[in-house]
């Protein structure tokens, strides 16, 4: 069948597919009828989220589901701090949503313009050893299976549970089960983070790195190649009512937009064209951002705005295994004389129990590398990943990498068991692409 819907990309520009339709349903209902007039067609169908993810999870050949029409709070349990969100209601969203319930997520990544359905399904995850990622915080879910039909797993805001066998599969399913259409998530009372952002040699933030991983409620720093400094983070988590100094917003801005992606930008584009000033542009980036200290409602501190563009590979490990890993990636930036103008990132996260995430069964520290979006990231992701497999290392889904199936299964204990739960709710892979044909295999 041709494909007549618009052509597609995703935000760091490195998919791009032409559906064969688009439908942007408003109900429930109208997803399952979607889910079947394209099973009738022969046609797969996916739901794309905000196209926030690097690799191709999201890419819709077939029909493309674009879930803007379902958003906000659908129930709200105030006893229980729980709330069901419509799967289409944006991270950026939430504190408007939450806040007048006194609720707020428990933690939070970085970047705020995912959907809530797309972030869960790709095992996006913020930082901090106490907590898991964003998918821990899922207590139920409603999906669209490859039916038509729908399917209620875990428990909602009334206490009601059925399917629960399902739920370590489904909270984190890369899009493969179904479409969810709603998620119920164990949220927390309002809180505030005090937030403290300092330069720091970078061989000390490695020798310390494990016990202020333990020690911070969350702990995380960049380092930029070509520097001996790290850029830390630490968060202290307060009540909800204790006394704010936020960054005043002209400073505010003057960080986060003037230098931290205008002047950035600029800079970047400088190092494509003349890729021997990178190191310089590197130590000068050092020299110009973090060594801030302020006080904030905790959605205002997790989340930065990002509005240069970039690709970006992340891999999950054993926690104690960071530092060398890091090392290692140092040492290779050197050797091959690369010059890399985008910083590394490292944040840590708690073991958890659903199948397919990467800190499944084991603490996890993570490291992200990027490149700008106008540079060819593969020679240097192909050769990190190599030293991240060393380590046993897990790639983000929704991150780039070059892992495929059979290499997946060695790392995940339960991969067989979520491919029988897809079986079960997909079995003619109406919710597959090439992605996770790749991944999880036909």
């Amino acid at each position: 069948m041709a494909a007549t819907g618009a052509r597609w990309h995703n935000w760091g520009r490195t998919e791009t597919v032409r559906p064969v339709r688009v439908e942007r349903p408003a109900s429930v209902g109208a997803v399952q009828r979607a889910v079947r007039a394209a099973a009738g067609s022969g046609l797969t169908i996916k739901a794309v989220g905000a196209g926030h993810s690097f690799t191709g999870i999201a890419v819709a050949p077939g029909v493309q589901l674009e879930l803007s029409g379902l958003r906000g709070v659908l129930d709200h349990n105030a006893a229980k701090h729980q709330v069901t969100l419509a799967a289409g209601t944006n991270l950026y969203q939430l504190p408007a949503l939450l806040g007048p319930l006194g609720l707020a997520l428990p933690n939070m990544g970085d970047v705020d313009r995912q959907t809530i359905a797309g972030a869960l399904s790709t095992g996006t995850h913020g930082t901090g050893l106490k907590l898991g990622g964003l998918a821990t915080q899922i207590i139920g879910l409603t999906l669209v299976t490859g039916n038509g039909e729908l399917m209620r797993i875990g428990t909602d805001c009334s206490g009601d549970t059925v399917n629960a066998e399902l739920l370590p599969a489904a909270r984190l399913g890369l899009g493969a089960l179904g479409i969810i259409v709603d998620v119920t998530l164990q949220l927390v009372p309002t809180f505030v983070l005090q937030a403290v952002e300092r330069p720091e040699p970078l061989q000390q933030v490695l020798d310390g790195f494990l016990e202020r991983t333990a020690s911070a409620d969350h702990f995380e720093f960049y380092w930029f190649p070509h520097t001996d400094t790290a850029l830390t983070k630490t968060n202290t988590r307060l009540p909800g009512d204790a006394a704010l100094s936020p960054i005043p917003p002209f400073k505010r801005w003057v960080d986060d937009e003037l230098v931290g992606n205008t002047l950035y930008r600029a800079l970047c584009n400088v190092g494509v064209a003349v890729p021997s000033i990178i190191p310089h542009l590197s130590r000068l980036a050092d020299k110009v951002t973090g060594n801030r200290d302020f006080t904030d409602l905790s959605p205002s501190v997790f989340t930065t705005s990002r509005t240069v563009r970039f690709r970006e590979m992340e891999y999950a490990l054993p926690l104690a295994e960071v530092p060398d890993a890091l090392v290692e990636v140092r040492t290779l930036i050197a050797r091959k004389d690369w010059k890399i103008s985008f910083p590394l990132e490292v944040r840590a996260a708690a073991a958890d129990d659903n199948w397919l995430s990467t800190a499944y069964g084991r603490d996890s520290g993570y490291i992200a590398v990027h490149r700008f979006f106008r540079e060819d990231p593969e020679e240097y992701f192909r050769a990190v990943e190599k030293i991240m497999m060393g380590h046993g290392g897990r790639p983000h889904w929704g991150k780039m990498h070059y892992r495929d199936a059979e290499s997946l299964r060695t790392v995940y204990p339960r991969f067989d068991d979520f491919l029988a739960v897809r079986d079960r709710l997909d079995p003619e892979r109406i919710f597959a692409n090439p992605y996770l044909r790749q991944v999880l295999g036909a």
